[in-house]
């Protein structure tokens, strides 16, 4: 992108929560990005949601709250058509004073967990559903957005309506159009389950690529959203009695040949996909926190409310946690069906192929597959029921020590720990405004 008409650039890394946090900056200072010329303390990816340090950090209090170096992620700089004035975003990446990787900081740790594929000459491709809701919030509490055709508020369940989308097409067309500005593969549009609900679904691709996608996405929504007169939030629950949003990811892994190593030609997959799932099954329950870093996020969890409680797989099936869709062996992968739509993407596809990955090297062997409802099934681990709970499985987890790394682990337990006190203040009905437009 040519940055030599524009006034003033963004720069940007993701924090835990997938906040951005970065700076703007004159355009001219673009220049000096690539030589390390932008610095921001390593403790502001590690951040509440409020955008407050967090107690007792020694990113802060032991180190004197050093610099880090930011430097620009191979995604490039990208426009911003939310804003009035033209303006582009540069992704940006924590590093180290001596050039070594700030392991806080979640898409080093993506990059960590492909470098584990890359080793065995394979590259993931992944894909991502995001579901979102459309809200007005102005109002003490959110509220479904009003139709833009007929000027009042969405009051009934519009499932895979036309009509719906067509209502809200001056937003649908701007958001496809700022997304193919931005590179982002939009496709598909449906009107969801919830009040003002849809999903789009992000192309398949490398997962590097797909994360990053995601991360800007979630921007894209939210501001496009603005610019039409109401609000975009991928909070887990909006409303306590609807759909709630997930993010689910689909992701294949290829050789250096192209080849999917999870197709063998049947309809069941190679060994090395029931490994993959075995070891997603694995970590599934450690994992709650990434899946629902919220306290928000655990309404959505509630047994036969869409979302999976329990860690079962099965093919074509969509109340399992892990479902192998069907179609065509080459195209055999997996779909992840856990995590709500409040996730950092960055950490729940570490997560998720980090799993998968330690399903491999030990070569797991899953349960057999579910056939009917699983949320009737006994016995199945589950995830877990809080938030305070999925923090302490997440700390106490050795399979999650072979996933991510122990800075990450140590700053986002600090971080949710906090937010979980924090929250604990305020009034319940006030937690919405915190997560609106913050997840």
């Amino acid at each position: 992108m040519d940055l030599s008409n524009l006034r003033t650039i963004r720069i940007a890394a993701s924090d835990l929560n997938g906040q951005m946090r970065g700076k703007r900056m004159p355009s001219e200072a673009a220049a000096k990005l690539d030589k390390g010329g932008a610095r921001m303390p390593l403790s502001t990816l590690n951040l509440d949601l409020w955008g407050s340090d967090i107690d007792d950090n020694p990113l802060v209090f032991e180190t004197g709250d050093a610099d880090g170096i930011l430097l620009p992620t191979n995604r490039g700089a990208v426009p911003m058509p939310w804003l009035a004035t033209p303006s582009a975003l540069v992704p940006m990446m924590m590093y180290h004073e001596d050039g070594s990787p700030f392991l806080g900081d979640p898409r080093h740790v993506l990059e960590m967990v492909l470098a584990r594929y890359a080793d065995r000459g394979w590259t993931v491709m992944a894909a991502t559903e995001m579901e979102f809701n459309l809200v007005d919030a102005s109002s003490e509490q959110p509220c479904p957005p009003k139709n833009p055709v007929t000027g009042r508020a969405l009051d009934c369940h519009a499932i895979v309506s036309l009509a719906e989308l067509d209502a809200f097409d001056a937003f649908f067309t701007d958001l496809y159009d700022a997304s193919a500005a931005m590179g982002i593969p939009a496709q598909t549009a449906i009107s969801e389950g919830g009040l003002g609900q849809f999903e789009i679904n992000l192309n398949h691709q490398n997962a590097l690529r797909a994360a990053d996608d995601a991360w800007l996405f979630k921007a894209l929504v939210k501001g496009v959203a603005r610019k039409h007169g109401f609000a975009a939030t991928f909070m887990a629950k909006p409303y306590a009695d609807e759909a709630g949003n997930g993010m689910h990811v689909h992701f294949s892994v290829v050789d250096q040949d192209g080849n999917n190593v999870f197709d063998d030609g049947s309809e069941t997959g190679s060994d090395l996909l029931q490994q993959a799932v075995a070891g997603c099954l694995a970590a599934m329950p450690a994992s709650t926190l990434v899946f629902a870093p919220q306290g928000n996020s655990y309404t959505r969890l509630v047994p036969g409310a869409h979302a999976p409680t329990g860690a079962a797989w099965g093919y074509e099936n969509r109340t399992t946690a892990i479902r192998i869709p069907g179609g065509a062996t080459a195209a055999r992968r997996i779909e992840h069906r856990v995590a709500g739509g409040d996730i950092n993407p960055y950490l729940m596809l570490a997560t998720v192929l980090g799993a998968a990955m330690v399903g491999i090297e030990d070569q797991m062997q899953p349960p057999a597959p579910t056939t009917g409802n699983a949320y009737e099934v006994e016995d199945l681990p589950q995830l877990a029921t809080d938030w305070g709970s999925a923090i302490d499985a997440f700390e106490g987890s050795a399979l999650i020590a072979r996933i991510l790394p122990a800075m990450l682990i140590s700053n986002l337990v600090m971080t949710k720990r906090q937010e979980l006190r924090l929250f604990a203040q305020r009034p319940i009905e006030t937690h919405w405004l915190s997560l609106l437009e913050s997840v």
